[in-house]
């Protein structure tokens, strides 16, 4: 409960998160611009994506249907959920009528953000996570701080002990390698035991009925395929209307995911086991949830339904690096979650959080499907606004400001003399306190100023 402002200064004072982010936001960053060097027309692909999104979102109903008939052609079941609360009601009420007693887990974002974990525990069914990061929040009790790596936050370091305490054959070398087998030991016989396996969906493919899921450990695959029932909860966004777009897709989302041409394991699930087949679940479920989404597009927010999960917005974000993804509070982190949260959870309660971005615009720089995430940002900026929302101190120092805006000889005079006892008061070239600024200089220095304000530079480089 507490505030974005409390957490994000609980984040920039703690040394081993900053360590743990950028050891993987940095390695993310570097391969993604690797593989999109040795990719050939890059960014007609990014134009195409989008288009295909937003071709979908116009006319998801139609695909919606499209996708249903085609699906339950194939055998799976159909359902519908308009909230998280529905979706959750959904997949207990499928447990409970498979009497089973623990179900195996594949990452999902959407589960996340319906509260699934939560519901499946409230009903005392025991959840296996399968993806080696979502284990680790499991064991630690903790959130995701992250899309594609829900334990960014951690270190090896931190892992290491936590696997000591919690596995009951736990690793003897300090190298991943012997940390990743002791999960996979541990994991094991719960996910091949499972009574119900649960997924997510990277894509949903109209003209089939297929789901198609994404991991580079291959958990999903071993989660979903032994267990009697699969059930799949996807956003009613993740449409894509024929298998040639959902390929065109997956190469956008694993490079700007994890700078990989593509990921270990992608798989495409049509319906339950068919007569004659070796493997595969006796029944196969799919949940279809809105919980906000038809709002979006009907609010101005449809292009932010473009989004396929790839994390690269936070990857390149400054502020996420800063503070790691649990500041932000809700189930999406940095820029996407910026735009969502609001959304999902109310603008009143989250109007920090599209404050809390410089508005460089990296994050729509490097967006596959070219969301103008710093465009959605400033609407809700706006929003908040209009409606009141601002503190009473930042509508004052704003008024202020456009007083002596509205008066150019005074704002020249003003900022002179502010430029002036900002060069007093630095140090070194940096200035470590400032009047005002406090929020600012409580966690880094502000360089000095130049001696002459851009404009007046600007002016003298003129008469030059």
């Amino acid at each position: 409960m507490s505030s974005f402002t409390d957490r994000a200064d609980t984040a920039l004072a703690d040394r081993n998160l900053k360590i743990a982010v950028e050891r993987t936001a940095g390695t993310a960053e570097a391969k993604r611009t690797i593989a999109i060097d040795a990719f050939p027309d890059f960014e007609q692909a990014r134009d195409r994506a989008a288009a295909i999104k937003d071709h979908v979102i116009a006319n998801l109903g139609l695909y919606l249907e499209r996708f249903e008939a085609n699906a339950v052609a194939a055998g799976a079941k159909v359902h519908w959920a308009r909230t998280a609360d529905e979706a959750c009601e959904i997949v207990v009420g499928i447990c409970k009528a498979a009497n089973a007693k623990s179900v195996a887990r594949s990452k999902s974002m959407l589960g996340e953000e319906i509260g699934l974990p939560h519901a499946l525990e409230q009903a005392g069914i025991t959840r296996i996570e399968t993806d080696l990061a979502e284990h680790i929040i499991q064991l630690a009790d903790e959130r995701p701080s992250h899309i594609i790596w829900p334990a960014m936050h951690k270190t090896r370091e931190q892992v290491s002990v936590l696997f000591k305490a919690k596995h009951r054959d736990p690793h003897q070398e300090e190298t991943i390698a012997a940390m990743a087998e002791s999960a996979r030991r541990h994991l094991r016989e719960g996910m091949l035991a499972a009574d119900v396996g649960i997924s997510g969906a990277n894509f949903l493919v109209a003209d089939s009925g297929a789901v198609c899921t994404v991991t580079n450990e291959g958990n999903a695959e071993l989660s979903l395929v032994p267990p009697r029932v699969h059930i799949v909860t996807a956003g009613i966004e993740k449409i894509v209307p024929s298998m040639g777009h959902a390929v065109h897709m997956l190469r956008m989302l694993s490079r700007s995911a994890t700078g990989a041409a593509l990921s270990q394991y992608t798989t495409f699930y049509t319906g339950p086991r068919r007569p004659g087949d070796r493997d595969g679940p006796e029944e196969m479920h799919i949940v279809l949830v809105d919980n906000g989404r038809t709002m979006m597009r009907e609010t101005g927010l449809a292009e932010m339904l473009r989004c396929i999960r790839c994390g690269a917005c936070m990857n390149h974000c400054v502020v996420f690096r800063q503070i790691g993804g649990h500041a932000y509070g809700g189930t999406y982190p940095g820029p996407m979650g910026a735009v969502l949260t609001p959304a999902f959870d109310g603008l009143a309660k989250n109007r920090d959080l599209p404050n809390a971005c410089t508005l460089n615009g990296k994050c729509q720089e490097v967006c596959p499907v070219r969301i103008p995430l710093p465009t959605l940002l400033r609407g809700w900026r706006e929003k908040s606004w209009r409606e009141g929302l601002e503190p009473t101190s930042l509508r004052a120092g704003l008024g202020t400001w456009a007083w002596f805006a509205r008066r150019p000889a005074l704002y020249r005079a003003a900022t002179a003399s502010a430029l002036r006892a900002m060069r007093l008061m630095g140090r070194g070239g940096w200035l470590s306190k400032l009047p005002l600024a406090g929020a600012w200089t409580e966690h880094r220095d502000m360089p000095k100023p130049a001696a002459q304000s851009f404009m007046s530079q600007y002016k003298k480089g003129r008469r030059s």
